[in-house]
């Protein structure tokens, strides 16, 4: 999966409709959430797989991690999940923790990659 298929497929209904107006504010908040170890945020690292915003405005968010070994598999879900359940409108947050298909620095966006250096 290459990051632009990442960052815009999942997600996104087919066909020229309509996105949630929501789903781009529930981004704008991915963004503001770090690894810690790493200092580019989750959504532009790839670890984001879907954000899909019902009409209840309930949102389900599957993302992975670096690893399932990385040191913040306990935490950074329950907080990604806590920022985007206070956001205005947004009635329920539910975050699905996948590794599949595991996560790979091509999934990462072109940003993201030369703020890491790895070009």
């Amino acid at each position: 999966m290459t990051t632009e298929e990442q960052h815009t497929t999942p997600g996104v209904p087919a066909g020229g409709e309509t996105v949630h107006p929501l789903r781009e504010r529930v981004i704008q908040v991915l963004k503001t959430c770090y690894d810690p170890e790493i200092p580019v945020d989750i959504y532009e690292l790839g670890l984001i797989y879907e954000v899909r915003v019902d009409p209840g405005n309930d949102v389900y968010i599957k993302m992975t991690l670096t690893s399932p070994a990385c040191p913040v598999a306990e935490t950074l879900p329950p907080e990604v999940e806590q920022k985007v359940r206070s956001m205005p409108d947004v009635n329920n947050a539910k975050v699905e923790l996948t590794f599949e298909p595991p996560w790979e620095k091509d999934m990462m966006s072109e940003e993201a990659r030369m703020e890491l250096g790895f070009w």
